[in-house]
């Protein structure tokens, strides 16, 4: 990451009316802080910091920070956070990390994707982008504004882990090497399709189950033969005398 130069100029002015009147004026607030020394309020103009941060591909920024006054001719900051309004996005404030160029630090990184991974070309697959920024340690000189992915290579079902990366030389990607950054998800019939066969019990199972409830009833025909069967001689005379019976009534 190459460094930029930045003018700053020292700030007294704290309370909320007194910071208005800077923005209205075209300075915008910050405040410079670390390798253990207090913090310190500056203010840059808010041109030369808005054609700064259009002109790079993320707020990560390197900077000669030249301090008006200061006893040394420029500091070497990395831009920590960038506060925007949340209507025009106009730059509220600035907070600058000083650092040394032979001492690593660390910060965090957007991940950017390139590319049309082949699994959403043919395969039908959907693109998840999980992780959208990565921490990065490494000296302020060898650190990337961003990572960039090339996807094209991406299957359906297969995924690009932390692990996968390679960066660049001289930086370290921190965090899980497992975990997901880029996946290319299997399309929504495919994966239901593939999960349908296990849940739903076999053909054969169930022909076998019908074929048990059928041996287990006894059939009609097979039922009243055998009732005639078990009625004897002794049932027809029975019979007869209440047939008279219902003949003289």
């Amino acid at each position: 990451m190459k460094s930029v130069a930045l003018n700053a100029a020292p700030r007294v002015e704290t309370r909320r009316n007194k910071i208005a009147v800077l923005r209205a004026s075209g300075r915008v607030p910050a405040v410079i802080y670390g390798r253990n020394l207090p913090s310190r309020n500056l203010s840059v103009d808010a041109r030369e910091l808005h054609t700064l941060l259009h002109h790079s591909a993320s707020e990560n920024i390197l900077v000669d920070l030249a301090v008006q006054g200061d006893t040394l001719p420029k500091r070497l900051a990395l831009i920590q956070e960038v506060q925007h309004h949340p209507l025009n996005g106009a730059v509220l404030h600035v907070d600058f990390h000083e650092v040394r160029e032979d001492e690593k630090v660390t910060i965090a990184v957007p991940v950017e994707t390139t590319g049309e991974a082949i699994g959403v070309k043919t395969g039908g697959g959907v693109l998840e982008h999980v992780l959208f920024r990565l921490k990065l340690r490494a000296l302020p000189k060898d650190l990337p504004e961003q990572l960039i992915l090339d996807v094209t290579s991406l299957e359906a079902g297969r995924a690009i882990h932390i692990g996968d990366i390679q960066p660049p030389e001289g930086v370290e990607i921190l965090g899980n090497k497992a975990a997901v950054v880029v996946a290319c998800a299997l399309p929504r019939a495919e994966t239901e399709e593939t999960a349908a066969p296990e849940a739903a019990p076999a053909a054969g199972e169930v022909e076998m189950i019908k074929e048990k409830k059928e041996d287990g009833a006894a059939k009609p025909d097979e039922k009243g033969a055998a009732d005639k069967k078990a009625a004897g001689p002794g049932d027809k005379k029975a019979a007869a005398p209440a047939e008279k019976k219902a003949e003289k009534k």
